[in-house]
């Protein structure tokens, strides 16, 4: 199946950012959440991801600079993420994606689940792995992608490079300094890296 299926099937299914949260939720007073792996480990990541998105949703703030380069994109686009419940990234950067497309109406966000969509992810690896979440910025008129983003702001990508480079793998100390890195940066680069692209990109 060509890309651009491969994304219009997705879209038919994704949720947009409400119904996504109401529905992770849901899952974890139940005990569950997204994906294959339902261990209490993800489930506990699960509770942290919704903490998480919760703070940031209370006091993310958008650069009022870069809120006006997103206010006068012409393009319309779909930004469809790729992600999962558990997934601590994402909790940090979801909050500050939905708030940016919020403040054009040219741009719709929708989210949907890697687990679910295996033959899409595989068509946007990172470094040749399933790495989430994953921004595809899609144009439907012109069945194109515009751009792709994630899983990491781009500073934050440098940082995992060295310590795999380093270690050849992410321990629990890294990855507690890595979410220290997100709560310090307070969504700041997520932003800048997206606005950059959709500004680069902007009636291609």
């Amino acid at each position: 199946m060509e890309v651009s299926q491969l994304i219009h099937s997705a879209l038919e299914k994704a949720q947009n950012y409400k119904s996504f949260k109401s529905y992770i939720q849901d899952l974890f007073s139940q005990g569950k959440t997204t994906g294959d792996n339902q261990s209490e480990a993800y489930i506990n990541y699960t509770e942290l991801s919704l903490q998480r998105m919760k703070r940031w949703e209370k006091i993310g703030k958008i650069n009022p600079e870069l809120a006006e380069k997103i206010k006068s994109v012409e393009q319309e686009q779909t930004w469809l993420l790729i992600t999962e419940a558990w997934c601590g990234d994402a909790a940090h950067a979801l909050p500050f994606i939905e708030k940016l497309a919020g403040l054009n109406p040219k741009i719709e966000l929708k989210i949907v689940l890697r687990d679910e969509n295996e033959e899409l992810m595989n068509q946007f690896l990172t470094n040749g792995g399933k790495s989430i979440p994953k921004l595809i910025a899609y144009a439907k008129k012109q069945n194109e992608v515009l751009f792709t983003w994630g899983p990491r702001p781009e500073e934050a990508m440098q940082l995992v490079k060295k310590e795999k480079e380093l270690k050849g793998e992410l321990d629990e100390a890294f990855r507690k300094k890595l979410q220290q890195w997100f709560n310090k940066d307070k969504g700041k680069k997520t932003v800048s890296d997206l606005v950059e692209l959709t500004v680069k990109n902007d009636n291609k």
